[in-house]
């Protein structure tokens, strides 16, 4: 066997994987390809989102599986042995691939589709198991990357917003933000994403509130008005001052707390105006000093709902699945995808790269709002990381 038969047999019979090994450490492994069972599908990799905050939490060593037992009939965290554990070798959850072998009719050779299934070359799927989303043809297959989770997660939480008001009778995704007043705390991915879905919703005002310079700019240039809530002005009297309802009832409606830090929980309460409701897309890796539970939100009777992509609200599961929360993340990128893709997205770059950007971003040596895997490395094209 030639050298060049032998290495076209080794990729016909495995694919590479991102693992982390260990806090600070993550690798490229070579992992044996599964076959293509009957009734099953292979895709081939072409982009792979990363989340800056789920992914960089396990390699940094923060995340709370890797300490704790989840009990899922309690719902709770329990002493025992931990659900997760190093080597983390499923890591990821924004994948777009092609379609290389098939052995059902319900996905054809050749489509382009969403999944969450990490980064990896490729990946061989079950429809019964796996959500495979097909992405329009008319659509910029890296803006596909948001398709079967990230912008659904967003989604769901305009979902959470309607919910407050309307219980089970929700019939819109704009029900919740329409003609009303709103801040999204936050200038990360799914900040931005769901300030981009309240605009395209009709509300009458979205105000994004964010310390990072860098993070502001991508919002202004998103068309989205920003403050720095570390700036000489509190932000939160500013708005309550512009936005006044009745004596003694000012603020923002809703507030959507999307940065994972418990200063941005009690920056969402101070926006909140009073009986408002904070709908919570965040991931609090620490403890909650900065949070003062006895200020704002007793003193205004606020609400905090937590709005995360494993539940939809109460009595609407039968209208609201994750096919329709994906089939509005395709309706937004339809109207806003020019813009998301040269703003928001500010890093593609070669998948074989990707341990030292993964240690880069946990490290904090650069700060991409959106960076993005490339497999083919004709597609890759690094950006300057966006500025803290």
């Amino acid at each position: 066997m030639t050298e060049g038969t032998a290495a076209m047999a080794d990729a016909n019979t495995s694919e590479r994987n991102i693992v982390v090994e260990g806090p600070g450490r993550v690798a490229v492994r070579d992992e044996p390809r599964a076959p293509v069972p009957a009734g099953g599908f292979r895709v081939t990799t072409v982009f792979s989102g990363i989340s800056a905050g789920t992914e960089l939490s396990y390699v940094k060593g923060t995340n709370p599986f890797l300490s704790k037992r989840w009990d899922p009939g309690l719902g709770l965290f329990v002493p025992g042995e931990p659900d997760a554990g190093y080597p983390v070798t499923q890591l990821g959850y924004m994948e777009v691939g092609t379609v290389a072998e098939s052995r059902t009719p319900a996905i054809p050779v050749g489509r382009t589709v969403a999944m969450a299934y990490g980064h990896r070359t490729g990946y061989t799927g079950d429809p019964a198991a796996d959500r495979v989303v097909a992405l329009p043809e008319d659509l910029d297959p890296l803006l596909g990357i948001y398709v079967a989770h990230m912008g659904p997660i967003c989604a769901n939480g305009l979902l959470h917003a309607a919910a407050d008001l309307y219980g089970p009778d929700v019939r819109s995704l704009g029900d919740g933000v329409r003609g009303r007043r709103v801040v999204v705390v936050g200038a990360g991915v799914v900040a931005l994403l769901t300030a981009l879905l309240v605009r395209r919703h009709g509300a009458a005002s979205v105000v994004v509130l964010d310390p990072a310079p860098g993070r502001r700019a991508v919002a202004e240039a998103l068309g989205l008005e920003s403050l720095d809530p570390e700036g000489p002005n509190d932000p939160a009297a500013s708005l309550k001052t512009r936005w006044r309802h009745a004596p003694g009832d000012r603020g923002a409606d809703v507030v959507f707390q999307c940065r994972g830090q418990p200063a941005a929980l009690h920056l969402a309460l101070r926006a909140a105006r009073p009986q408002g409701t904070v709908i919570d897309l965040a991931f609090y890796q620490a403890g909650a000093a900065e949070l003062r539970l006895g200020a704002e939100f007793h003193h205004n009777g606020l609400a905090v709902r937590c709005a995360q992509i494993g539940r939809v609200p109460r009595g609407l599961a039968h209208t609201w699945d994750r096919e329709r929360l994906s089939a509005e993340t395709i309706d937004l990128l339809r109207t806003d995808g020019t813009a998301i893709r040269e703003h928001l997205i500010t890093a593609v770059v070669p998948f074989e790269d990707a341990p030292e950007l993964f240690a880069d971003l946990a490290a904090r040596r650069r700060h991409d709002v959106q960076a993005v895997l490339a497999f083919n490395p004709s597609t890759a094209e690094p950006c300057p990381a966006a500025d803290q």
